[in-house]
């Protein structure tokens, strides 16, 4: 009886040993080329693209790198293309080693070659021999018969080149080259197996520190300062086998380069540092656990969730150094990274950032005020003031490893001075709107003041600035802001029921074509329909401004269902629901906005359509309906997905609605978890318990994410 006690036991084990290692993990799910293919399909971008004209989809990189790490590095098939990298081309240019999917970046670019190889220098491949996952690429250059593979540290970039034939292995440095202009490059020997220099490319100055695992037995340069300049490195002879380089990066120096490479990698293997971005991969992706026997939306999610944490990225270097805003090297307390892109994540992206790396959120915060220290103002993001909303948003939800008094100083500069990053806010406080010129015949490419979008995002930030004066017990800030923040209401005209432009005299601009989308006059990157609906911080208000709940709806439905004039036609404008456009962010509240009005019924039909159809698009499914925008299309859907939106990133609680999945977990830091689950698998929204007490109306708070809790959703 024992001994079969001891064998169960032992069966029990070994059982219980094989499964929990054979269970999939969240990096498996990861498809790094999601997001690299065109979007093509015109009855899905919603008209005819012109010949030769790729829609601004996706835009992603299938390279490595870790989350909010300075390195990523990827394959380069086109220069100026965004991310560099484009699903359809057939040939690769390098492998560069900055990346953010936004036609910048791409510095540093190298690549293997033979010795027969000519410029321009490029390779053929084929997606067969190709290969990435999360801190990991792999490719096979078909022209100069070489096997690179590609991983990455937070500093650190290590390639490793398996040459067909030991002679003659060079390796090219393309420093002539980046997504923008290059103005000035350098690279010399520095020892026997070892290269430094620099990459110039506007206001930063990328250096970097490569060693290599063979001598170099020559280092030539061409045409040295030109743009289209490089210089080659010759492996020696001796020694054969797989060619490893190291490159450490700096925006400070060649010794910090050096230094980075040093502490990070130069002791470890190209498997070790794999295997160590995967570990640190699963150890964030795993705080969020789903279950669903669809193999297409979990890959999506994890994708989706990977995509989320690749920007803003690290600019400190090990020993805590980084260039400021001025130029100059300095040394804090915390890590400096890059301005988010503001203007596209901080609707989600950056609540997930708060909420998942609380940590690094704070030090994002700190490099945005060591920025106001030398300007005076908290830097913005192409449009808007969107740094309130991050920062106001992130202290609610528990985000304290900053100076929020020194924080809410330099918004409220941002908030009344005319000479600031708010473009024409003296004209709004004067006259609580923003105007645009009497244009007599605008196109899509008109380029003036996009007063509506300005006027709405300003009225919003000015609520989130007004919920720091509000803790931080400024009553005089707080009620002038809060009077602000009902700005939007003076570009809505009600004899159309849109929002409009108006001219500086305040008559409404006319002639007025609500279909019409622009670039900058009278709506950014939209049309009138499309910002019609952005009123985060008072929905209830916007919807008495419609004239009730029932033609509030009546606008709803008519706006997911008024097909999209085909002869409209905008390059960052794609993929739509009616006059809804998934493919841009100024309308991404707004499927969400029938909860206003008591139909959550009908926001998820919007929002199952989205989820389900217009992500993973495509014959290859790796099309997106629109630019990731370094994450906000991503994380949009990883918010939609487990059921919880932040309307108002500004405010600590969240929209719920029902997950794209059976169970949704997230880890909360005292160790519990939050549980999301629909047990009866219906799509239609009928109630909430929270804990097992019903909730009154449809909003979460954060305070779930600290203590732990059970959200169960009654559905039909």
């Amino acid at each position: 009886m024992k001994l079969k006690l001891k064998s169960i036991c032992l069966l029990l084990f070994v059982f219980s040993f094989h499964f929990s290692f054979s269970q999939e993990k969240p990096s498996d799910l990861v498809n790094p080329f999601i997001g690299t293919a065109p979007l093509t399909d015109p009855v899905v971008i919603g008209y005819t693209p012109p010949k030769d004209w790729r829609v601004w989809a996706g835009l992603t990189f299938p390279g490595s790198a870790l989350p909010n790490a300075m390195v990523q590095l990827s394959p380069i098939t086109k220069w100026g293309s965004g991310a560099g990298y484009e699903y359809e081309d057939t040939e690769i240019l390098g492998f560069a080693h900055t990346n953010k999917g936004h036609w910048n970046l791409c510095n540093l670019p190298v690549l293997p070659i033979s010795p027969a190889a000519v410029a321009p220098f490029k390779s053929s491949f084929s997606h067969d021999k190709e290969h990435a996952s999360p801190g990991y690429y792999d490719v096979y250059l078909d022209d100069y018969k070489v096997a690179v593979k590609l991983t990455s540290t937070l500093r650190t970039g290590i390639h490793e080149y398996k040459f067909d034939s030991p002679k003659g292995r060079r390796i090219l440095f393309g420093l002539g080259k980046a997504n923008n202009e290059v103005s000035d490059w350098e690279i010399e020997k520095v020892g026997e197996n070892a290269v430094g220099g620099f990459q110039r490319v506007g206001r930063d100055k990328v250096h970097f520190y490569a060693i290599l695992s063979h001598k170099i037995s020559d280092l030539q340069l061409q045409a040295k300062g030109e743009n289209d300049g490089y210089a080659i490195l010759t492996v020696s002879d001796q020694g054969a086998g797989t060619v490893t380089m190291k490159i450490g990066i700096s925006y400070v120096s060649i010794v910090n380069a050096k230094e980075n490479l040093e502490k990070e990698s130069i002791d470890t293997t190209f498997e070790e540092v794999q295997k160590a971005a995967v570990l640190e991969w699963n150890e964030l992706l795993s705080k969020i656990s789903v279950k669903s026997e669809s193999q297409r939306d979990k890959e999506m999610f994890y994708t989706s969730l990977y995509r989320t944490f690749l920007w803003p990225a690290l600019r400190s270097d090990v020993n805590g150094e980084f260039t400021d805003e001025a130029g100059k090297t300095q040394q804090q307390n915390f890590s400096y990274y890059t301005i988010p892109s503001l203007w596209d994540t901080y609707r989600n992206k950056l609540v997930l950032l708060s909420i998942l790396s609380p940590e690094v959120t704070g030090d994002v915060i700190s490099s945005l005020i060591s920025r106001a220290e030398i300007t005076g103002f908290v830097p913005t993001f192409f449009h808007g003031d969107h740094g309130a909303p991050f920062i106001a948003g992130s202290y609610r939800r528990g985000v304290t490893n900053f100076n929020m008094r020194k924080a809410y100083a330099y918004l409220l500069n941002n908030a009344y001075n005319d000479e600031g990053p708010r473009a024409f806010v003296d004209e709004y406080m004067e006259k609580g709107y923003i105007s645009d010129p009497d244009i007599k015949s605008p196109h899509v490419e008109t380029k003036a003041r996009a007063g509506v979008s300005k006027t709405l995002e300003y009225a919003y930030d000015d609520y989130s600035l007004a919920i720091l004066a509000d803790t931080l017990d400024d009553k005089e800030h707080y009620q002038d802001l809060m009077k602000r923040s009902q700005n939007y209401r003076n570009v809505f005209d009600p004899s159309v029921n849109f929002m409009r432009g108006r001219l500086a005299n305040g008559d409404w601009i006319t002639p007025f074509d609500s279909e019409y989308p622009y670039y900058e006059y009278m709506f950014r990157e939209a049309n009138a329909w499309q910002v019609s609906f952005y009123a985060p911080h008072d929905m209830p208000g916007l919807v008495r401004l419609y004239g009730g709940a029932e033609k509030f709806e009546a606008k709803l439905d008519e706006f997911f269902t008024k097909p999209w004039n085909p002869n409209h036609i905008a390059r960052n404008i794609s993929t739509f629901i009616g006059q809804y456009c998934q493919g841009n962010q100024p309308d991404h509240e707004a499927p969400f906005a029938y909860y206003y009005v008591g139909k959550p019924e009908k926001s998820q039909a919007i929002l199952d359509k989205i989820m389900t159809e217009l992500y993973g698009i495509g014959p290859d499914g790796l099309a997106l309906s629109g630019m990731d925008d370094a994450g906000e299309m991503s994380s949009w859907f990883v918010c939609a997905a487990v059921g919880l939106y932040p309307m108002s990133p500004a405010d600590a609680d969240y929209l719920v609605t029902v997950p794209l999945f059976d169970e949704v977990s997230w880890k909360v830091d005292n160790g519990n978890d939050l549980v999301i689950l629909n047990p009866n698998g219906g799509r239609n929204l009928k109630g909430i318990k929270v804990n097992g007490e019903t909730v009154n109306g449809y909003y979460v708070g954060h305070d779930l994410f600290r203590k732990g809790g059970m959200i169960v959703l009654e559905t039909k």
